[in-house]
């Protein structure tokens, strides 16, 4: 296979592109001997994954470069133009969340999770792989100090100040923040004796005043930070700042353990398997360098495993890279690996199980309905109630996998309920957008009817010249698949409701339903408020969006205050809108 094209590559550093048949990049990967890889694909065992990839792929092309640091720089911009599916599965999607105190003359305190890596403006502590730990260190601190609270600068004191959680800073000008700014710098920064030392004296004060409810409150918060930081004391020389990663090995999936050290404190671990598709090493590289892509701010030293090579992730990444062998950093890479197995061994039979449930099903369905491949599947639903705010909604399943950022809302023109015109405007207007904007194509189209659905789905392909197959789903009265309508020839075919086919149907099913449904709802409750803004004088379109945008419901916009209103409408309005609201609540 290949034996022409192969004798042709180059043994020169490089990154290579798999196409499948339809000439979309499946998979992107780096050599520092191009032809010495690119054979193994083809005249090597494979296995797993990979072998998965090696048979959907109908030519390779190649980019030569000089260095092998320039090769790993090509595939991870590849990657990031293209996405290739394969690709994907090594990838950690996960943004963290980080602690900022920001700088401004009256210092907030938030939890952010889309961070500018490249902006030094705030104070950022992080990341946090737990989100919880994070937001309730947050809400204490914020709680003991009295931080300023809100987004904008209102024009009065609100409850903050009134509970004294809030110096009142749009009252009270030129208040020195500095004692206060330098004592949570000290407790982000590790010294939780300072935390533990203020929450004792809330305790006191509040137990003095017979506040005891507050005490209890205090208390568990007490317990809490004791146990959080308990868990982050680990050995480390000098208080180092670094991120450790190891992993584990075994039948073609790694799980890679990455170790969150921040001031000599453990902040976290995160735990990832994933499918190796070439050599261990190059998934390691890859893993660790797209993982700082995410808005992951890059420590001051990063620790890696041996067979990496040390001088490439540092070059791309720009930071400090080593291997350990001794010493107490030693112990922590070990740590990593010890976490990093124990995690292998109890998630790896669930992700074979979910391989049988998606890959594996996706698979039988393709051979149900002969097809050459089933990648890609879009499905379409339809919500209405009682003839008003109709709409449709398409769910994208990848390989079996619910591929969310690929979802689709559509609010249709007209308000009868007719499911067949329905389905006529949907398709016609995601396909032409397909075609318009050269946008990837399914190989199945799943449409909730029998034959009408089919019937206007085809019609407009046909109008499109587009050629894609299209089933139909029949359901029993419990909402749940039946039978396949083929498209092609009206035949039906039974569905064992045993089998991983019909698991892969029922939740697509689910999906497309809960996705449409909660649109319907969205919809519903944006007419709601529409209808309620209409009544009051001096609201127009513009500002009743904005009112919409920020609130949502009418319950929202009942309990926001006038000030708060008056942010975004003129106040007199703002008098006249919450009086009704108010007056509406009461009768």
């Amino acid at each position: 296979m290949f034996k022409k094209e192969l004798d042709m590559v180059p043994k020169k550093p490089g990154s290579y592109q798999m196409y499948n048949s339809d000439g979309v990049i499946i998979y992107v990967g780096k050599a520092k001997n191009l032809q010495n890889r690119l054979r193994s694909y083809f005249t090597g065992r494979v296995t797993g994954k990979t072998a998965k990839m090696v048979s959907e792929v109908d030519h390779f092309k190649y980019i030569v470069t000089n260095t092998e640091t320039e090769a790993f720089v090509l595939e991870l911009n590849l990657i990031k133009k293209y996405d290739p599916k394969y690709n994907i599965l090594l990838r950690d999607d996960k943004s963290y969340p980080y602690i900022e105190l920001t700088k401004d003359k009256y210092p907030r305190l938030i939890v952010k999770r889309e961070v500018n890596v490249n902006k030094k403006k705030n104070h950022l502590f992080g990341p946090y792989p737990n989100q919880y730990a994070a937001r309730r260190l947050v809400n204490l601190i914020n709680r003991i100090y009295p931080l300023k609270k809100c987004d904008t600068m209102p024009k009065k004191v609100c409850l903050y100040y009134h509970i004294g959680e809030c110096l009142g800073y749009c009252e009270n000008k030129d208040i020195d923040t500095t004692n206060m700014r330098n004592e949570i710098l000290s407790i982000l920064n590790g010294n939780d004796k300072l935390l533990i030392d203020k929450i004792n004296e809330r305790i006191e004060f509040n137990s003095k005043n017979l506040n005891y409810e507050i005490c209890q409150s205090l208390v568990e918060e007490l317990n809490y930070i004791k146990l959080l930081f308990n868990n982050q004391h680990v050995e480390v020389a000098n208080n180092i700042e670094a991120d450790i990663f190891n992993y584990y090995f075994n039948n073609s999936y790694v799980c890679i353990s990455c170790m969150f050290i921040r001031g000599g404190k453990l902040l976290g671990i995160n735990n990832k398997i994933i499918p190796v598709m070439t050599e261990l090493k190059d998934t390691l590289e890859y893993y660790i360098a797209s993982f700082y892509r995410k808005s992951n701010i890059i420590p001051k030293e990063v620790i890696v495993p041996n067979i990496i090579d040390t001088s490439i992730i540092s070059e791309v990444l720009d930071t400090k890279v080593i291997s350990v062998e001794r010493g107490n950093k030693k112990k922590l890479f070990d740590m990593a690996y010890d976490n990093a197995k124990i995690e292998y061994e109890k998630e790896i039979k669930l992700i074979y199980n979910n391989e049988e449930l998606t890959i594996n099903a996706n698979e039988e369905l393709k051979t149900i309905l002969d097809l050459d491949k089933l990648h890609r599947i879009e499905c379409f639903d339809n919500s209405n109630l009682f003839g008003t705010f109709t709409v449709s909604a398409m769910v994208c399943f990848i390989d079996g996998v619910p591929s969310k950022k690929d979802y689709r809302k559509f609010k249709l023109s007209f308000e009868k309920n007719d499911d067949v015109a329905s389905m006529k405007e949907v398709i016609y207007r995601r396909y032409f957008r397909v075609l318009k904007d050269d946008l990837e194509k399914p190989d199945l189209i799943i449409v909730d009817g029998a034959i009408n659905q089919i019937n206007a789905c085809k019609n407009i392909l046909d109008s499109l010249n587009m050629h894609i197959k299209v089933i139909g789903v029949k359901k029993d009265n419990h909402h749940s698949p039946v039978a396949i309508v083929d498209g092609d020839n009206y035949k039906t075919i039974e569905i064992d409701k045993k089998s991983n086919v019909f698991r892969l149907l029922s939740r697509i099913d689910e999906e497309s339903h809960r996705f449409v449904i909660s649109y319907h709802r969205e919809i519903r409750s944006k007419g709601s408020i529409s209808s309620v803004l209409d009544n009051i004088s001096g609201l127009g379109e513009k500002r009743k969006k904005e009112l919409i945008k920020k609130y949502g419901s009418v319950s929202k916009i009942t309990e926001a205050s006038i000030d708060e209103l008056s942010e975004i409408i003129p106040r007199n309005i703002a008098e006249n809108l919450h009086k009704y609201l108010i007056d509406k609540m009461n009768n």
